[in-house]
């Protein structure tokens, strides 16, 4: 076994803007490991908020001895970016020995195309109209907020795409009051979803007051072990790969997550077509699907994903899996 890192760049096609950062290129790390002549290949975006940068993701990688398999992955490391791009790579390794879709290899229905969300990133309230305006005709926008002056953001949005459903992301960047004083808001403006209003781990107000709209754990979710502390908080669970560690937590957890009544969302960091491939195989049947991040790329894999009005759509083998 031989195992390979590479750090990749893809411009985007605009600034990406959240409330705690802002970007012009997504910058990745992708895994080839190759065996007997053949190679699978993942992808993982090491992220600053759990203390990852390409260089600690790229040693944690390079420090494991080849010889493992999937399941010996999830013992040598934690979830996260690191363990996401080995087991993704080895799915598609095992996907192409066996001559079969990774599909089939993990026992799910074949896969198709997902309405996914398309992401207004934060900015002034004359800008996000605009934005938004420019994608009015999507079924579905997701809104980067999280300041306490989002009330005018938010309403500029709706005036700028009337039709879309709306979900919010506020990255943590809300305190109880904040979310508690918008919250009435959020109902009258059409928006069907709040995602991680309150940090992690501050967030226990959210047992105490009202959520007139679903909230869906992202920050405060990763695997299965951070499951019980969601319960009587959230309503709904945003999984995503750089969390989980890779595809086979994120099926697991998905098991998991409707187990306990929870609604799922299958979110991204802003990767390539190679990382929300995998992903795609966990948003079936998902309640919302955030996998755009190659429509905010000005650049992508030389084999993308294909985007239409049906949505985002699985992987060819060409691609991963």
């Amino acid at each position: 076994m031989k195992i390979e890192v590479s750090t990749d760049s893809f411009r985007l096609a605009e600034v990406f803007a959240i409330s705690r950062e802002s970007r012009t290129v997504a910058r990745v790390l992708t895994v080839r490991i190759t065996q007997d002549g053949i190679t699978g290949w993942g992808e993982c975006v090491p992220y600053a908020r759990y203390d990852e940068t390409p260089e600690s993701v790229t040693a944690e990688i390079e420090a494991l001895a080849p010889g493992f398999d999937r399941a010996g992955l999830q013992r040598l490391l934690p979830g996260g970016a690191a363990r996401n791009a080995l087991d993704c790579a080895l799915w598609d390794l095992e996907a192409k020995r066996a001559g079969k879709r990774v599909w089939q290899l993990a026992g799910l229905d074949a896969p198709g195309p997902e309405i996914t969300a398309f992401t207004v990133s934060l900015g002034t309230p004359e800008n996000m109209r605009a934005a938004a305006a420019k994608q009015a005709h999507r079924p579905l926008l997701k809104v980067k907020l999280g300041t306490p002056d989002d009330m005018e953001r938010l309403e500029a949005v709706r005036a700028g795409a009337p039709n879309p459903r709306i979900i919010v992301d506020a990255n943590e960047g809300w305190s109880a009051e904040v979310y508690a004083d918008l919250a009435p808001h959020l109902l009258r403006l059409g928006v069907s979803l709040v995602e991680q209003p309150l940090p992690a781990g501050a967030d226990d107000m959210l047992a105490e007051i009202a959520r007139p709209v679903p909230v869906c754990a992202d920050e405060s979710a990763h695997d299965r072990a951070t499951l019980p502390d969601l319960k009587g908080k959230y309503d709904v669970v945003n999984i995503k790969l750089d969390k989980t560690g890779g595809l086979t937590e994120a099926l697991a957890l998905r098991r998991a997550v409707l187990a306990e009544g929870y609604g799922v969302m299958v979110g991204c960091m802003v990767g390539s077509s190679l990382a929300m491939a995998p992903a795609m195989l966990v948003a079936q049947g998902a309640l919302v699907v955030d996998l755009d991040a190659p429509l905010l790329l000005a650049e992508d894999r030389q084999v993308p994903l294909k985007f239409d009005a049906a949505g985002v759509h699985p992987s060819t083998p060409d691609l991963w899996g």
